[in-house]
């Protein structure tokens, strides 16, 4: 008996010999048996195997060198099982879910790309509640289509797709991260989904006189009014996003030596193309600059703009004036109509607008407008 205990402790000793540790000297590896691992302090074997692309590590419950080889056995025989069977495909509830997470850790994004991915998440949800139930693999292009067909009747073109867009990136996400998990490959089955033709918006907006009567009405409410004129002004003369640069002017970014109003943007997020621009200060923009530091009592210090909105303010104004409703933003429009007509060409009122290209977004917007300007000009031409 003491020379079986003897043969056992030398062949413990041999096999140890030609082990290797892992670096924190937990594990003991046998090169010999690459799946089998050994935990140092209790002695106790472990076998190691890879599945479906994911290292799977299991207790094989003893410490004896040929008990542990003949239950290694039966361990990589169920693996090898489980591997043949395939890695199932998620749910995409599951998928929407790492969707969310994914944008929201991505410090790349603004604090509004992310909420509207999140709402556009939300209307999928909403139009196709039997998607978040299904597998990657039951999505079918047929469903994708009728969803989106019956989505299209319902929401305004660039919120469908934007909302398509998501469901792709979903699905992009979802499958490439289902492939590297050592799952199957499928194709994208919202790949083939139409986007919808988005026609030019056509700008209604109030001519000169209209707009003077326009911010005289205002003026004259209660005690919101002047503080909405100077809003309703100040977008107009300088063509600013109001959220994220417009309200964020302080009088320190006003630089009279250049004539220039310097546009950082918001604290946090910056502009919309993430850098600083500079603006011309317009003749109207300086008069208003003028007439707010004569009348507040600490000028030249903090925010130009005493309020951040007036939505309810511009609709009534419209209204009492007898002109289309107007919105913030079509103060910006407003601002680049009138430059453009003015003789100002297409790439620098885009550049004034914070365009980053060249000219062409504006060029499609404001098209119309230079060629109108072309045609009034044509008529000044005499021989």
């Amino acid at each position: 008996m003491q020379e079986v205990i003897q043969d056992q402790s030398q062949e413990e000793n041999s096999r140890k010999s030609k082990s290797r540790l892992s670096k924190d000297g937990k594990w003991r590896s046998f090169p010999k048996v690459p799946n089998l691992l050994q935990y140092t302090s209790s002695g106790t074997y472990f076998a190691r195997a890879k599945t479906h692309g994911k290292i799977i590590r299991q207790s094989l419950e003893t410490d004896i060198w040929t008990n542990a080889k003949l239950k290694l056995v039966d361990f990589l025989k169920k693996q090898q099982e489980h591997q043949a069977e395939g890695t199932p495909f998620p749910v995409f509830s599951e998928a929407a879910e790492q969707f969310k997470q994914d944008v929201a850790n991505d410090a790349s994004l603004k604090e509004r790309s992310k909420h509207y991915r999140t709402i556009c998440i939300r209307k999928i949800e909403l139009t196709w509640p039997e998607l978040w139930q299904k597998r990657l693999n039951e999505i079918t292009t047929e469903e994708c289509k009728k969803w989106a067909a019956n989505l299209r009747a319902e929401i305004a073109g660039q919120y469908f797709n934007n909302t398509v867009d998501t469901l792709r990136l979903i699905l992009d996400a979802a499958i490439e991260n289902h492939r590297k998990s050592g799952g199957e490959s499928i194709s994208n089955p919202a790949r083939d989904v139409a986007r919808a033709k988005i026609k030019p918006k056509h700008l209604k907006l109030p001519e000169p006189d209209q707009f003077r009567e326009l911010v005289a009405w205002v003026r004259k409410q209660n005690s919101w009014g002047k503080a909405a004129a100077e809003l309703i002004e100040f977008l107009s003369y300088s063509g600013l996003r109001l959220y994220t640069e417009a309200q964020w002017v302080t009088w320190e970014d006003v630089d009279r030596k250049r004539n220039e109003i310097v546009v950082r943007g918001d604290p946090n997020t910056a502009t919309k193309n993430w850098e600083i621009r500079r603006i011309p200060i317009l003749p109207n923009m300086a008069e208003l600059l003028e007439r707010l530091q004569s009348e507040r009592e600490h000028p030249f210090v903090g925010k130009i703009l005493r309020i951040t909105e007036c939505p309810g303010t511009l609709k009534k104004a419209c209204e009492a004036v007898g002109i289309p409703p107007l919105r913030h933003h079509d103060l910006r429009h407003l601002f680049a109509t009138r430059c453009i007509e003015a003789g100002v060409d297409i790439p620098t009122v885009a550049r004034w607008l914070g365009h980053k290209d060249g000219g062409a977004l504006a060029m499609r917007t404001y098209g119309h407008l230079r060629n109108e300007h072309s045609q009034a000009m044509a008529q000044k031409v005499k021989f």
